[in-house]
C-alpha cells in the first residue's frame, strides 16, 4: 500500500506518518529526511543540494526528485510507503507518478488533513525545539519536565522564527494557494480523503485505519 499525506504546517503530517506507518508496517519516507541522510553521508545528490543550501537556495525538485527516485529502490520501500512533505507542487506529483508507473505501481490513498487556521496557530506558536538533538516539544499539549530543557538530551529549548504568530499566518497563505491545484490533481484522480485533524491525533488516526481497512475488506470481497 502506498499512500500521501498532506496537509499544512501544523497538520500533524510528521506525527500522523509515523505512527501510521508503525500500524500498517509501512515505510515512513520524509523527504526532509532523504535530503539529511544524502548531505551527511556526502552522496552526490547530496553534495548538489549542500551546494545549493550553502548559497541560501533552495533544493530544486529536479534534485529532489533524483532522491527520492532512489530511495524508492529500497528494499522496505517496495512493501508499501507513506510518504510525508511529498509531493507539495503540481511537477512534483507527476514526477512521483512517473516514478510509481516505471515500476508498475500507483498511489493507493491521499489524505488531507484539514486543519483549521486556530487550531494551527495553536499548535505551532506553542512548539519547541532542542538546539542539540532537534526533539519538539510543546508548552501545552507536551511540555517538557524542566522548563525550556530537552527530556532526552538535556539541551536548550527555542521556538523557532516561523513559528511565530504574524509568520505562521503567511505560511497558510502560501500553502493554501500553492496546495489548491495539488487538491485538484488527486480529487481528480477520486484518491484524495479530507480527514478533519483538529481533533487529537488518536482520533485522527483512526479515521484513517478505518479508510483503510474499509478499502481492504472491499478487495478481499
Amino acid at each position: 500500500m502506498r499512500i500521501i499525506l498532506l496537509g499544512p504546517p501544523g497538520a500533524g503530517k510528521g506525527t500522523q506518518a509515523k505512527v501510521l506507518a508503525g500500524r500498517l508496517s509501512l515505510s515512513h519516507i520524509s523527504t526532509g529526511d532523504i535530503l539529511r541522510v544524502n548531505v551527511s553521508e556526502g552522496t552526490r545528490l547530496g553534495l548538489e543540494a549542500k551546494d545549493f543550501m550553502d548559497r541560501g537556495g533552495l533544493v530544486p525538485d529536479s534534485l529532489v526528485n533524483k532522491m527520492l527516485d532512489e530511495r524508492l529502490d529500497k528494499a522496505d520501500a517496495k512493501m508499501g510507503f507513506i510518504l510525508d512533505g511529498y509531493p507539495r507542487t503540481i511537477n512534483q506529483a507527476e514526477a512521483l507518478s512517473g516514478m510509481l508507473k516505471k515500476r508498475n505501481l500507483d498511489i493507493d490513498f491521499v489524505f488531507y488533513l484539514d486543519t483549521t487556521e486556530s487550531v494551527i496557530i495553536q499548535r505551532l506558536t506553542g512548539r519547541l525545539v532542542c538546539r542539540l538533538c532537534g526533539a519538539n516539544f510543546h508548552i501545552k499539549n507536551m511540555p517538557p519536565k524542566l522548563t525550556m530543557v530537552c527530556d532526552n538530551c538535556g539541551g536548550a529549548l527555542y521556538q523557532r522564527q516561523d513559528d511565530k504568530e504574524e509568520t505562521i499566518r503567511r505560511r497558510l497563505e502560501v500553502y493554501i494557494k500553492e496546495s489548491l491545484p495539488l487538491i485538484r490533481y488527486y480529487q481528480e484522480q477520486n484518491k484524495l480523503h479530507r480527514i478533519s485533524a483538529d481533533g487529537d491525533p488518536e482520533s485522527v488516526l483512526d479515521v484513517v485505519i478505518r479508510l483503510v481497512k474499509a478499502r481492504n475488506d472491499t478487495n478481499k470481497v
